[in-house]
């Protein structure tokens, strides 16, 4: 079983950020941590020692974080 990807550039693109601080926009709210993880469906952001898990569809933007 294969997962579809929502979109592709996007994942493609987030995948080369991995490892690095990232500020993500999401129709909610934004979030500033680690990427530690990009999958076809989500991403996963380390905030504070602590994953959180945010569905590709949420995003509205995502930049490096200036530290």
């Amino acid at each position: 079983m294969s997962m579809q990807i929502s979109n592709p550039y996007l994942f493609e693109t987030v995948k080369g950020l991995v490892g690095q601080q990232i500020v993500v926009q999401t129709g909610k709210n934004i979030q500033q941590g680690i990427l530690t993880s990009v999958l076809p469906d989500h991403i996963v952001l380390e905030i504070c020692q602590t994953p959180f898990f945010i569905r590709m569809d949420e995003i509205v933007w995502i930049t490096l974080a200036r530290v």
